[in-house]
């Protein structure tokens, strides 16, 4: 894929995604049109060399993976992994709330997301409902609103003349969203959602709404930006660029090593859930394609997994924030993420074969270490080594405003990582 087409193709996949189940959703499309077939963790499984599958969990984590010629046992897989989840406004259970006369949405604040940005925008609502249908079943159904249904307005300059020197936001009192005045019609969000349901899903007449997960996401939708377009602005950027490249890499990969993707939930707040890096999911998975622990055990020993999350790229305006040797560059190539404190799982061994992979690729390498007196981020890939005992690179694209409403990059450096990424399948594994 050229890389005019990459990113045309991404920009759909990150539109496509206001919230994880939405990313997955997209994801699964991509592998089914690339003749993926789909397993179920409830049911047996009959793998074949050369087979293509895929599965997910909780509709917001996903695994594929490519067979290939020779047993996991003997050459291990080449893996890489990426989080499905963005900070964002989460609706609360029971969220309606009426203030001086307007009906407002409570918000819980999901990840460190950087809140400012978040006034003053057209917020649309997207996420899974869960309802009890007409027999007495219980089924989900994704919902995605692209309206202007909801607005955080900022406080006028005038009522707030210190709001440019030090503001600060109240998580609670001060991020409810506006959705409606109050006009002596009670607004109940269930009542609304399920209305706005049946309206594209007429076979759910006499269904009820039994609980939902929703986010509140920026209308404006993706773009190249910049005098000559070279930039990508967006949301979810971190880490859903890395979620479209890692499916990109596996499904125009046509090697015959074992590989395989893994795009986890729950990464901005900690991995620990089912869906989650600090779950089970991987593992079982894992072990059911080896098919015994010892196979399983071999496998781990000759795989490498590459973890691709978002790297800080410098800031012309902030320079000083940066290690003025590890600072890299929008659109000068992916990045190799260091921290000897195991925030970040790249080890010398594994650095050297990912600079491998880059060299056959002719991608550019970049490499990012934090100051020493700023902390630093972590990833899945130090969690999932860990859980696995698997080797672990840590890389990512440079980008900036992560955890922002809209984040950017270069439009040049997803198609290299992929680039990478697909050079890496063919390699065999460090030392």
């Amino acid at each position: 894929m050229n890389p005019t087409d990459f990113n045309d193709a991404l920009l759909r996949y990150l539109d496509a995604s206001p919230t994880p189940f939405h990313a997955v959703r997209a994801g699964t499309r991509l592998l089914e049109d690339a003749g993926f077939a789909a397993l179920d963790e409830r049911e047996p499984w009959t793998l074949v060399p050369g087979g293509r599958y895929y599965l997910t969990r909780n509709g917001s984590s996903l695994i594929a993976f490519v067979l290939g010629s020779s047993p996991v046992a003997t050459t291990g897989l080449r893996m890489v992994g990426a989080h499905t989840d963005s900070p964002c406004l989460r609706i609360k259970p029971q969220p309606e709330i009426v203030t001086k006369g307007y009906t407002q949405l409570g918000v819980e604040v999901y990840g460190g997301a950087l809140l400012n940005p978040w006034f003053d925008r057209d917020l649309g609502l997207a996420g899974r409902l869960t309802l009890r249908l007409a027999d007495g079943r219980i089924d989900s159904y994704l919902v995605d609103i692209r309206e202007p249904v909801a607005v955080i307005p900022s406080l006028a300059i005038h009522l707030d003349r210190e709001a440019n020197d030090k503001r600060s936001i109240n998580k609670q009192t001060q991020l409810p969203a506006i959705v409606a005045r109050a006009l002596g019609t009670e607004f109940n969000l269930r009542d609304e959602l399920l209305a706005r349901l049946l309206s594209f899903e007429p076979g759910l007449e006499g269904a009820s709404l039994l609980d939902h997960e929703l986010s509140l996401f920026d209308l404006q939708p993706p773009a190249l930006v910049g005098w000559r377009g070279e930039f990508i602005a967006s949301a979810r950027l971190d880490n859903l660029l890395s979620c479209y490249t890692a499916l990109a890499a596996l499904i125009d990969s046509h090697c015959q090593s074992n590989r395989l993707i893994v795009l986890n939930d729950h990464e901005e707040v900690g991995s620990g859930s089912a869906a989650g890096a600090r779950g089970s999911f991987l593992r079982s998975v894992l072990e059911r394609v080896a098919g015994s622990h010892e196979a399983y055990a071999r496998a781990m020993a000759h795989s490498v997994l590459i973890s691709t999350d978002n790297a800080h790229g410098v800031h012309p305006n902030f320079a000083d924030r940066h290690d003025p040797q590890h600072s890299p560059l929008l659109n000068a190539g992916p990045v190799l993420k260091i921290n000897h404190n195991q925030s970040y799982a790249t080890n010398s061994e594994t650095a050297a074969w990912f600079r491998e992979a880059c060299r056959r690729a002719e991608v550019p390498l970049q490499q990012f270490v934090t100051r020493g007196d700023i902390g630093c981020g972590s990833t899945i890939g130090p969690i999932t080594a860990a859980q696995l005992g698997v080797r672990t690179v840590d890389v990512g694209v440079p980008t900036f405003a992560m955890h922002s409403i809209r984040e950017l990059a270069g439009k040049d450096d997803a198609a290299a990582l992929a680039r990478a990424l697909g050079a890496s399948f063919t390699l065999a594994g460090p030392l």
